[in-house]
């Protein structure tokens, strides 16, 4: 049964397997860069991302906020990886959100994104948000489906992103 767990370097195999299908398919080059295949780079980034989500972690980049990043695991096979930032910037809250998600190419169409954001809600709820903003570009029609399933309800639209707002747990 998938998780969310912390990052675990325990992974690195899985993890670099997804980095090669992610550099194949173009896409998000922040989070899968060619390095991260290196167990030293890997290693270095873990530690960024748990310094990510210290609120008090100095420095941080300017407009960045505290994040805590998790990952979607299924046994020793990377799936995906889901980010909570703890609030938003006023560049997050127009094109951002609370909650960012995604699923390396190999394990899409199987409900993963889904679920791993019906399984951050609760952890965003522990860190004070009531009610997450998750966004998504217009012609997504899978994160769409992905943000409804999970009870988001539409707000006013950009022209770069759609906004939902997602309840993240009883009140």
């Amino acid at each position: 049964m998938p998780a969310l767990v912390p990052p675990d370097p325990a992974l690195h195999p899985s993890f670099s397997e997804a980095v090669a299908e992610f550099l194949a398919e173009g896409v998000n080059p922040d989070h899968y860069r060619a390095e991260l295949r290196d167990r030293p780079s890997f290693d270095e980034w873990l530690l960024v991302l748990a310094d990510e989500g210290r609120p008090d972690a100095k420095p941080r980049f300017e407009g960045w906020v505290p994040q805590t990043t998790l990952w979607w695991i299924e046994g020793e096979e990377y799936l995906g990886r889901v980010a909570i930032r703890h609030r938003l910037s006023e560049p997050l809250l127009r094109f951002g959100g609370h909650i960012g998600y995604d699923v390396r190419p190999s394990a899409r169409r199987r409900g993963h994104a889904t679920a791993m954001l019906a399984a951050s809600l609760p952890i965003a709820r522990e860190l004070g948000i009531e009610s997450a903003l998750v966004t998504c570009d217009h012609d997504n029609i899978g994160s769409r489906k992905v943000i409804e399933a999970n009870g988001g309800e539409p707000d006013v639209p950009n022209s770069v992103k759609l906004r939902y707002w997602v309840p993240t747990g009883r009140r």
